[in-house]
């Protein structure tokens, strides 16, 4: 699968143990800094399409601040279901400029 680096945001904008929304390629993408790495997820809870990027991140785990759904933001997981999970998207920090990988055609 083919995918485009975009520039995203600057390490500033994301808050340190916080996450932030993104919308890029006309999608919603969350990102999250833990402990100096960055995650970033499809920003659209399976459950209700509450904002997983307005969620508060405990250690790597997020709630959607809607109705409670949660994620590993290293690798998209709910917590409870084994089956669902959202789409994680590869993320790279150059300097202070943050890169997310988006599948071509998102």
């Amino acid at each position: 699968m083919e995918t485009q680096k975009i520039k995203l945001a600057d390490k500033s904008d994301i808050p340190v143990g916080g996450g932030r929304e993104f919308t890029v390629a006309d999608r919603i993408v969350a990102v999250f800094e833990q402990d100096g790495n960055y995650f970033a997820l499809d920003g659209i809870c399976p459950h209700a399409g509450g904002p997983i990027g307005s969620g508060e991140l405990k250690g790597t785990i997020v709630t959607c601040p809607w109705h409670g759904w949660q994620f590993d933001v290293c690798t998209g997981q709910h917590c409870l279901t084994p089956n669902i999970r959202q789409e994680t998207f590869p993320v790279s920090v150059e300097g202070d400029d943050i890169y997310i990988e988006l599948p071509t055609g998102s």
